[in-house]
C-alpha cells in the first residue's frame, strides 16, 4: 500500500547541521539530475541551509492532523514505507528525508517525465491518492488499485465539496492507514475508513480511479 500526499505551504525551519545531500534522498538514482537542475536554476541557496526529515519540515493542517511524531514506533515505520510526499523542489520524499525549508510552485513540465521514470514501477501496488489537484497531475498510477480521495461536507441535506479544510480530514485518514495493517484493495480501505467516517465508495468510471468520499456532518 502506498499513501500518496502533497507537502505543504507551511514549513518549519531546519534544525540539523548536515546540508543537503541529493543521492540521500529516495528514488535518488532516477532523479538526482533533475533534483540538481531545478534547485540550481530556483533556489541554489537550498544547499547550504540546514536540513530535517520531510515530515518534519512540513507543518500545515494535513501533517497537524497526521501527528507524525506522537505515532507508536511501529506506525512511524509503516509510515516511512508507505508514505510519498510530492515536491515542487524534490518531485517526491519519504517522510525521512532529509531537507531544508524551502518556497516554491509546482511546475508540471518539471517533473512529469522524471516522476514517470522514477515511478511507473509501483503502479502494481494499491494506492491511496491524497494529493491536492495540483500536485495530482505530476503523476497518475497505471493500476487500477487506485482510489482518490475526496471529502464533502453535509448540511441541511445538502453537500459540498471541502477544499483548503479537507487537508485536515486526509491527514486524519492518514494517520488511521500508518496505525493500522496493510491495505491491500478498496474495499478493505471502505471497512477501514467507515470505523471513523461517513463514507461511500465509487467504482472507476472508464480508466479513471476508485474514489472514496469521506462525507463530514456541519
Amino acid at each position: 500500500m502506498l499513501i500518496l500526499l502533497p507537502p505543504s505551504e507551511r514549513k518549519k525551519q531546519g534544525a540539523r547541521t548536515a546540508r543537503l545531500e541529493l543521492e540521500t534522498l529516495c528514488f535518488s538514482a532516477s532523479l538526482t539530475p533533475t533534483r540538481k537542475s531545478v534547485i540550481t536554476h530556483r533556489n541554489p541557496e537550498l544547499f547550504t541551509l540546514p536540513t530535517s526529515p520531510a515530515i518534519e519540515i512540513y507543518s500545515g493542517v494535513l501533517y497537524k492532523a497526521l501527528n507524525y511524531e506522537t505515532l507508536s514506533l511501529v506506525a512511524k515505520r509503516q509510515a516511512n514505507d508507505r508514505i510519498l510526499i510530492f515536491s515542487a523542489l524534490f518531485g517526491v520524499l519519504r517522510p525521512l528525508d532529509q531537507i531544508p525549508t524551502y518556497s516554491a510552485k509546482f511546475r508540471n513540465s518539471e517533473w512529469k517525465k522524471p516522476l514517470s521514470a522514477a515511478l511507473d514501477g509501483l503502479g502494481n501496488q494499491f494506492i491511496i491518492d491524497c494529493r491536492s489537484s495540483t500536485y495530482s497531475t505530476a503523476w497518475k498510477s497505471t493500476s487500477g488499485l487506485t482510489v482518490n480521495v475526496r471529502v464533502f461536507e453535509q448540511k441541511s441535506g445538502q453537500r459540498r465539496v471541502i477544499t483548503h479544510m479537507s487537508k485536515k480530514y486526509r491527514g486524519e485518514l492518514t494517520r488511521i492507514l500508518v496505525d493500522n495493517e496493510d491495505l491491500c484493495d478498496p474495499g478493505e480501505l471502505l471497512q477501514l475508513a467507515r470505523r471513523h467516517f461517513d463514507t461511500e465508495l465509487h467504482s472507476p468510471t472508464g480508466a479513471g480511479p476508485w474514489l472514496l468520499d469521506l462525507i463530514i456532518s456541519a
